[in-house]
């Protein structure tokens, strides 16, 4: 095996000056586990018209495999939830299902962690293995839990783990449960994105311990970062600390909006000027506002025969939706089904931007058994109440 140290020690550098690598018992971790173990038996790469471009650690030289296993950016490694790099002869399309996140993103999760020697530790999306690899060295292997949903993935994630000296309790389930054996826990933290939290977290995470996970909507952006603290009555209380983003849990995966749009969107109640443009969906903090407004609502670009711009926005559940057209700079907004889409997101970010535009680190939130409430302090028109099911 091609000794890695230097690229290691690169890598470490660069975090640090990003401001992400600050502690140097995580720095010593970074240097210490190697990332390219837990990238066999390959990736996938972008390649041009959408596909992939399978790239295998046998068909591949030592140098070459190094540089794409340190380079600075998450790494496909599956596809449709089955295929892998060595089973594609060539370039391929397909959905990423599972990925290795670009280290930025792994350890910056790991230092806002807060975790200290000895802690418990519930992580839930195994993945590829190389965060729980990370955690392994720093905390030691029996203080680490793992959780991951698909049994092939997982059994990859041993395979790396055991290679780099590792191990742990790699559990193979639904991550959404976790794995109460050895609750309670010290720290909880996701690497899959999930529309609430669950309060099975919440429950296997000891008073004062942390919950760290990404939240959102179904959306591939506008998603947040919330950490949440444990109280002694069982409920969680934080809020968002940034932006985030990762595949969604699978279990809460949704199937895309597809089939004739035109059709879908065909008879409207209402048809009148936005008051402000839909193009704002496009940007990170009114994606995240509009998802807290209309939780079940996505967002779906397309083009019309004659090549114009469309916008939309569709709440299967509520048999919703509202469509948006532009003409000289002014957009249209039509709008149907039982729930108005754009008029309830619309006044959320009309508040918002009269509000100063807060940025999402300015997101409270509260978790009990039976609802999540996010709110923007000094704006009691931003907020929302989210009950679960």
């Amino acid at each position: 095996m091609t000794d890695t140290a230097h690229e290691r020690r690169a890598l470490a550098d660069r975090l640090a000056e990003a401001g992400v690598l600050t502690d140097p018992q995580w720095r010593e971790a970074v240097e210490a586990v190697p990332r390219e173990l837990f990238l066999k038996p390959g990736v996938f790469l972008p390649a041009e018209g959408g596909r992939w471009q399978p790239v295998t650690s046998v068909g591949t030289s030592p140098a070459e495999w190094a540089q794409i296993a340190y380079r600075d950016e998450s790494l496909t490694t599956q596809l449709d939830g089955h295929l892998t790099a060595d089973q594609a002869g060539g370039p391929v399309t397909g959905s990423p299902t599972s990925s290795s996140t670009t280290p930025v993103t792994v350890v910056d999760m790991l230092e806002k962690l807060e975790v200290e020697d000895g802690h418990q530790v519930l992580e839930i999306g195994t993945g590829t293995g190389y965060s729980s690899a990370l955690l392994c060295f720093r905390l030691g292997e029996d203080n680490v839990t793992t959780v991951e949903v698909d049994p092939d993935v997982s059994a990859r994630a041993d395979a790396a783990l055991e290679t780099a000296g590792y191990s742990t309790w790699t559990v193979t389930g639904d991550g959404l449960l976790g794995h109460p054996r050895r609750a309670p826990y010290d720290r909880t933290i996701a690497t899959c994105a999930v529309r609430r939290i669950p309060y099975t977290w919440i429950r296997q995470t000891k008073p004062g311990g942390i919950v760290l996970t990404t939240v959102g909507g179904s959306w591939h952006y506008g998603t947040g970062l919330a950490k949440v603290t444990i109280a002694d009555d069982g409920t969680a209380e934080g809020g968002i600390i940034g932006r985030s983003s990762f595949m969604q849990a699978r279990s809460q995966a949704e199937v895309p909006i597809g089939g004739d749009l035109s059709a879908r969107t065909a008879y409207a109640d209402s048809e009148r000027e936005t008051k402000v443009s839909p193009l704002l969906l496009e940007e990170w903090m009114p994606a995240f506002l509009a998802q807290l407004a209309a939780p079940g609502a996505r967002f779906t670009r397309a083009t019309s025969q004659e090549g114009d711009r469309l916008l939309h926005l569709f709440d299967p559940d509520r048999e919703s939706f509202a469509s948006f057209t532009e003409n000289d700079g002014t957009w249209t907004v039509r709008q149907g089904g039982p729930a108005a889409l754009w008029d309830t997101i619309e006044q959320t970010l009309r508040t918002w931007q009269d509000a100063g535009r807060p940025e999402i680190s300015t997101v409270r939130l509260r978790v009990t058994r039976d609802v999540h409430t996010y709110w923007i302090d000094g704006n009691p028109a931003l907020r929302w109440q989210h009950r679960l099911a």
